[in-house]
């Protein structure tokens, strides 16, 4: 990964400072902030081998919503965790992010730094909390986690606990951002103690990546129906084309758009309706996939495909955006995308000097997208160094971050299966 940054002189995120211990003057905020909202989901949580844990120990979370945060320090209470956030969670609050117990790191980076820092939190006998899918859910099922969770775990023998929402996703989904309308929809969570120090003692690295990635397979569109939970609002499908990007009736990419409880495609006219259960059904012709994440992995076959024949490529302007500290977003103007086989090229300009930024396929096993993002409310990627975070907002209309992040995981995984 090159180390090039088009403004050298900032300030940048200090990665390297330890966590500091929970201020005992701001746990009541966070309590009277997180537990009026759980009440008002009706949220539930199962407890399976806890009780009578005691600290230190690993709690691993998956990623739907803001209100996992919530749920997580409800489910801690009355301890409080020391969470690993993104950078871009730090933005005009470090103060406060940092006396909370947070941990700043940048995502799908290799930080050996974060390492250490969660060994001072463990060793001064507190819950070490994170989210290893580092990223929302994008259709409320679970992400890729990464190789080296089991490797760190290995090394710090205790406790690793995991806490799994249902719901959340249903509730605010990341395609379209928290409707007031649906807020506080009724969901479920189970804290569950899914290896001792023991286990984790006579495990290989290998065994603990199997038991925890067995132990993340959700699927909330699922939980959806089977829990009969209703979505009413007349909007509940608009913002699905961020996700569903490729039609399976015509195979047209970047066509799909939605309005209402429509999602349709511009290039052939098919069209599906989303019931109030999260369900499509085309409202002619064949439905080809009713269920949302089942499209999803569809698309990823059809990546999958262009990956394995050598045909994946993308090279698209872009807007650029850097984040080296806290202070917020930096403009540094029009560059060039590139994401082929050998991974991604970013190419600037800034001062009259030419600058690029790439990452090998290799070192890279997912990406961080987000929808209508903040700032330019387009959506984007972010590519990171130690130093630097790139939001990079491509333009025109043949694209789908979706589809980078599709390719950006099947890419390592094609690289890595050569060997």
């Amino acid at each position: 990964m090159s180390e090039i940054f088009p403004i050298p002189s900032v300030k940048r995120f200090d990665l390297n400072k330890e966590p500091l211990p929970v201020r005992w003057y701001l746990r009541p905020i966070t309590w009277l902030i997180s537990f009026p909202i759980f009440w008002l989901h009706r949220s539930k949580i199962e407890r399976i081998g806890v009780e009578g844990l005691k600290k230190p120990y690993i709690q691993l979370c998956n990623h739907n919503s803001f209100y996992d945060f919530m749920v997580a320090t409800v489910a801690t209470f009355p301890h409080q965790a020391h969470y690993i956030v993104a950078v871009d969670g730090f933005i005009g609050r470090e103060w406060l992010m940092r006396r909370i117990g947070c941990i700043g790191k940048r995502k799908f980076t290799n930080d050996i730094s974060i390492v250490r820092h969660m060994k001072n939190v463990l060793d001064r006998g507190k819950i070490a909390a994170f989210y290893p899918e580092a990223r929302y859910s994008l259709c409320g099922t679970n992400a890729v986690l990464p190789e080296s969770l089991g490797k760190m775990i290995k090394m710090f023998k205790v406790p690793v606990t995991t806490l799994i929402t249902h719901g959340n996703h249903i509730d605010a989904p990341f395609w379209k951002g928290v409707n007031p309308r649906i807020r506080f929809l009724r969901t479920t969570c189970e804290q569950k103690l899914i290896l001792t120090p023991e286990e984790i003692e006579a495990m290989s690295i290998e065994q603990i990546n199997e038991k925890i990635n067995k132990e993340f397979v959700y699927d909330d569109f699922t939980w959806q129906k089977e829990n009969k939970i209703h979505i009413r609002s007349k909007k509940r499908a608009e913002g699905l084309e961020h996700v569903l990007y490729k039609c399976p009736h015509c195979g047209t990419e970047y066509r799909m758009m939605t309005q209402g409880t429509v999602l349709s495609c511009k290039e052939c006219g098919h069209e599906w309706d989303m019931s109030e259960y999260g369900e499509l059904h085309a409202r002619n012709g064949e439905t080809y996939y009713s269920h949302v994440p089942s499209w999803y992995e569809w698309q990823r076959e059809c990546v999958r495909e262009e990956v394995h024949s050598g045909n994946y490529s993308l090279k698209v302007p872009c807007k650029i955006k850097s984040l080296p500290n806290t202070k917020g977003f930096i403009n540094v103007g029009e560059g060039m995308l590139t994401h082929d086989t050998d991974g991604f090229t970013l190419e600037g300009s800034w001062n009259g000097a030419d600058w690029n930024l790439t990452v090998p396929t290799s070192a890279l096993y997912s990406v961080h997208i987000e929808y209508n993002y903040k700032v330019e409310h387009r959506d984007c990627i972010d590519l990171s160094t130690l130093k630097d975070t790139f939001f990079i907002y491509p333009k025109g209309e043949d694209f789908s971050v979706t589809k980078i992040s599709l390719a950006t995981e099947e890419l390592f995984k094609h690289y890595w299966s050569k060997d």
